[in-house]
């Protein structure tokens, strides 16, 4: 029950009010999570709920009725439409009492654009005896879900569609057995108090799943580690908030990165698609908008990278560009007014969200980039921290061609 969201499995629950949503999410959660009443339109808002089925951590997602009415009705379907971006599986409620219409089919069409795998649930059988034709061309599973009929099927359907939503393993590639990693880990006034960040521990997880060992020690220490190796590591990661000084005390036959860059190749799966984003900052002129994005909610801190460095670094280069910032789920439903999104390493959003946010910006004609690489970009390190991904050298030779200047 620990697992972070970013790993778990979300299922997103969608039909008419008082359909069964919530009485389907308590009886596949095998307890009361969900408020269940006869009044329909009970849930006015997506709401998240942590469980588990078959041994697999799952966030299910109550859904607003489809068929909501009045103006708030509007907006809440509206909700219940963008949460369609954060779900691997989404189940399409029916009424067994109202039969398969035209709000039902709607939500087809919209589950088959976003490519969103689904499975028909025909509820209430206990109460109607329903069959339609047109549902057999569609995986399809009827259920009570009051009583529990067929919720076992349902779960196995449920499994046997879902994509593996493990993203702890985004160093596979990189090192091997019996290898060394030092991890830089800046404790600043970013750093949450007695804990480490995400990617962190999602880094010091995959090195020992490996079969690898790890240093782990503060940026003022690392070259003090350096000293006393009888053996180089193969890569040093650090916080991209230490990249300068993890450059200068890392020598040159050592691979460096940073845990954003690695979490963002790991979530987009297009890392030079970023390359080619970061260079649209040799474009930006004065007036020009830029939209900067944080996956996760914290209070910005009085030098913060998102609200503070990055902007500055970026008016270095171009001047008095404007800046929109977005945290947490939200992010713009029209981003045709900026030139370029800069996105965090996305470590608390899933692999389908964030390249669900990829692909929206890319098909508005918005280049896409990542802190990380703006980063290691302003102070002139880049081409070293993307050394040990060749698809990406590529790109950087591509698009920056002999560019080579340090704006930090």
């Amino acid at each position: 029950m620990k697992t972070p969201r970013s790993l778990r499995l979300h299922i997103g629950i969608f039909g008419r009010r008082n359909a069964g949503k919530s009485t389907l999410i308590n009886a596949l959660a095998g307890k009361e999570i969900a408020v269940v009443s006869n009044v329909a339109g009970t849930t006015t808002d997506p709401v998240l709920f942590d469980a588990e089925i078959g041994n697999v951590p799952v966030t299910f997602i109550d859904t607003a009725g489809i068929d909501d009415t009045g103006e708030l009705g509007k907006m809440r379907i509206e909700r219940t439409l963008d949460i369609l971006s954060k779900v691997d599986v989404a189940l399409l409620m029916v009424d067994a009492t109202k039969g398969f219409g035209d709000y039902e089919r709607n939500l087809v069409k919209i589950f088959k654009e976003n490519k969103t795998k689904f499975i028909v649930v025909v509820n209430k059988i206990d109460l109607a005896d329903y069959d339609d034709d047109e549902l057999r061309k569609y995986r399809l599973v009827k259920i009570s879900a009051k009583k529990g009929v067929n919720v076992d099927r349902l779960i196995d359907m449920m499994l046997k569609i879902s994509p593996d939503i493990d993203d702890s393993q985004f160093l596979d590639d990189l090192i091997e057995p019996k290898d060394l990693v030092m991890l830089n880990i800046p404790i600043d006034l970013g750093a949450p108090k007695g804990r480490l960040i995400y990617p962190q521990v999602q880094a010091i997880r995959n090195i020992l799943d490996i079969g690898a060992s790890c240093i782990v020690v503060k940026e003022r220490e690392l070259k003090w580690a350096f000293d006393g190796l009888k053996k180089k590591p193969k890569m040093v990661i650090t916080d991209s908030h230490a990249f300068t000084r993890a450059a200068a005390d890392t020598p040159e036959d050592v691979s460096l990165t940073s845990f954003s860059i690695l979490d963002a190749r790991f979530k987009t799966g297009d890392l030079p698609e970023l390359i080619r984003g970061l260079s649209q900052i040799k474009k930006l002129k004065p007036g020009d908008r830029v939209l900067v994005a944080e996956a996760c909610t914290h209070h910005p801190s009085p030098d913060d990278i998102g609200r503070v460095k990055i902007p500055r670094w970026i008016r270095n280069i171009a001047g008095d560009v404007k800046f929109d910032h977005v945290m947490g789920g939200n992010f713009p439903p029209d981003l045709s007014r900026y030139k370029l999104i800069i996105h965090c390493g996305a470590c608390t959003l899933t692999r389908r969200h964030m390249r669900y946010r990829l692909k929206k910006a890319l098909d508005s004609g918005v280049p896409v980039t990542n802190y990380g690489l703006v980063i290691a970009f302003v102070h002139g390190i880049l081409p070293r921290a993307i050394k040990m991904f060749p698809d990406a050298m590529k790109a950087w030779k591509k698009y920056f061609d002999g560019y080579e200047r340090s704006c930090a």
